[in-house]
């Protein structure tokens, strides 16, 4: 297991970010059969922040693990990524929410610079563009659904994103009043598209992409990630509400 990322966010240094005076926040983290990858991730979490675990079915122990880690639980029968981060969020209580894998694909100790800018109000939802670490990380067929979905969300909204990354932080009161009602794999899209018409405020800085813990349930196949484009595309046919503002 890796032992740690360099920080390529922004100008600010990891440690700076991280030693400032923190609200509480709550970070969300669906997981379904994830307890090889639990405690690189939980262990991860920065100090003063709550680790929200929403465990969605999982048979291998992780909701039992993550409590026994310090996790918050949460139980969410009903299957996939979009009811897994909706139970989340209605289980957070802290002004901010950070939402991110938890297969250790991504670390959380990076998440204080991506909520920098929104607890400064620079922002209302940072989102980390995944830049894989080594080759394999991000197979090819799940980077090329990514490219056309960055594509249709420039042609739908004007936001020119280069990733969909489920590393994001926001305002849990916005993200609530977005009133997201996708439970499948077009959650994370239709946040953005919701913020984006709603006139937020989206910026995306890359994070470190890592090779997942165990099978990924939604890419690591063709037909997982033609599942979820077909989901994603779904959410595209929303009509526009307005445009959004680019901070670039």
């Amino acid at each position: 297991m890796r032992s740690g990322a360099p920080s390529l966010i922004s100008h600010r240094t990891l440690k700076d970010v991280t030693e400032r005076q923190w609200p509480l926040v709550d970070v969300v983290l669906p997981c379904l059969d994830e307890a090889a990858a639990l405690p690189w991730v939980l262990e991860r979490i920065p100090s003063g922040w709550r680790a929200v675990v929403v465990d969605n079915g999982s048979t291998d122990g992780s909701a039992e693990l993550a409590a026994s880690l310090g996790a918050y639980v949460v139980d969410e029968p009903v299957r996939g990524f979009g009811a897994a981060c909706a139970a989340g969020l209605r289980s957070a209580t802290a002004p901010l929410v950070c939402f991110c894998d938890c297969d250790a694909s991504l670390d959380p100790r990076l998440l204080p610079s991506l909520a920098q800018p929104v607890l400064d109000g620079e922002a209302d939802l940072v989102l980390g563009r995944r830049r894989p670490t080594v080759r394999g990380a991000w197979p090819m067929h799940a980077r090329l659904a990514n490219r056309e979905l960055a594509r249709l969300i420039r042609r739908r909204t004007g936001l020119r994103l280069h990733d969909l990354g489920p590393m994001r932080v926001a305002r849990r009161e916005a993200l609530l009043e977005l009133d997201l009602t996708d439970r499948r794999s077009g959650y994370p899209l239709q946040m953005v598209v919701r913020a984006a018409d709603a006139g937020w405020r989206v910026r995306e800085f890359d994070v470190p992409y890592y090779p997942r813990t165990g099978p990924s349930k939604v890419t690591g196949t063709w037909r997982g990630t033609w599942h979820a484009v077909r989901d994603m595309r779904a959410v595209l046919g929303e009509p526009p509400r307005r445009p959004a503002r680019v901070l670039r």
